[in-house]
């Protein structure tokens, strides 16, 4: 279901676009091909005209992963290309879709002790086991913090900022307002910046001590939409609030489609379809469709989602900005 609406937006953000001949279908950091398979699977069959259009580009840095797509993706008869960086994207408009791109993407971590901040590093005890330490003060980084509207931290308060993610937003915003389309991306982090440690790691399905297995765990951490969608605006574009996955993929259909799914099914299918919808848009705490956020930037206005859902969540808004 959440490709298949994916692909329906595809389609409909095209024809914001003007129904360009030819555009670029990008995907940012694709894993195993899936959800473009479950896009493509939708153009196919609800907007030919669409796909007939589409060059499918893939940003993949992975060879591994990059063979599993092609296995994936093997049964479209489509141009299909995988380039290492977004540079190396042709010059053409592009509608680019990112999903859980930006928390794989490093941060640097800093800590206020009470009278200075001073960055988060990574040393090695005498044994050999890997440790947290502060070092260098980091003066700027007050600075830094009081332009992004925080209020004044306490001891101990932590502020994660991500260059990497900033530049690679930049290059996205630089390419889109040149070049024409439009970005949907979907991470998990917060609506808007402020302190907080988020780093964490995954190994075998449950929560690891980053620092423990190097290069065995997944090491992620929440995204700051607000410093995401800065270089969006920097760039002339039209950007969206940043809303809730649920708020998004339920202003897509996502009940009327589990209902079609459902409708010639037995009962155990529909309770399957169930809870799959509750997976992706719960809204508790600790659920999917609360924790991720989605952001869309373009070249022109747009009128569907997540354009003109939650105004009063945009960047910039009148608000006192605490951690989320």
């Amino acid at each position: 279901m959440f490709g298949e609406l994916l692909g329906a937006w595809v389609a409909s953000a095209w024809v914001a676009l003007g129904r360009p001949d030819e555009f670029l279908l990008v995907e940012c950091g694709p894993g195993r091909g899936t959800m473009m398979a479950d896009m493509l699977r939708t153009l196919r069959s609800v907007a030919p005209d669409c796909m007939k259009a589409a060059d499918v580009r893939l940003v993949e840095t992975s060879d591994r992963l990059t063979a599993k797509q092609a296995l994936t993706l093997g049964r479209f008869d489509l141009p299909i290309r995988r380039v290492r960086r977004i540079e190396e994207l042709e010059r053409r408009p592009m509608i680019v879709i990112a999903n859980e791109l930006f928390d794989a993407v490093a941060i640097r971590q800093y800590v206020f002790d009470g009278s200075e901040w001073r960055e988060r590093c990574v040393s090695a005890t005498d044994s050999g086991r890997f440790e947290f330490i502060l070092c260098e003060l980091r003066p700027q980084v007050g600075q830094a913090a009081k332009a992004m509207g925080l209020v004044e931290p306490k001891a101990g308060a932590v502020l994660e900022i991500s260059p990497a993610r900033e530049r690679i937003a930049a290059t996205l915003a630089e390419r889109l307002a040149t070049d024409g389309g439009a970005g949907l991306f979907i991470d998990y982090g917060h609506a808007r910046s402020g302190y907080g440690d988020t780093l964490q790691a995954m190994h075998g399905h449950a929560f690891a001590d980053p620092l423990d297995r190097p290069g065995e765990s997944d090491i992620t951490s929440h995204v700051d939409f607000d410093r995401i969608a800065a270089p969006f605006y920097a760039a002339g574009l039209f950007v969206s609030p940043t809303v809730t996955q649920s708020e998004f993929l339920l202003s897509l259909g996502l009940i009327e489609r589990a209902g079609a799914l459902g409708a010639d099914q037995d009962e155990r299918t529909r309770e399957d379809i169930t809870r799959a919808v509750q997976r992706l848009a719960g809204t508790a705490h600790n659920e999917m469709g609360q924790i991720f956020k989605v952001l869309c930037a373009a070249s022109q206005p747009m009128a569907l989602p997540p354009f003109g859902l939650n105004e009063a969540d945009l960047p910039g808004a009148a608000v006192e900005r605490t951690a989320d």
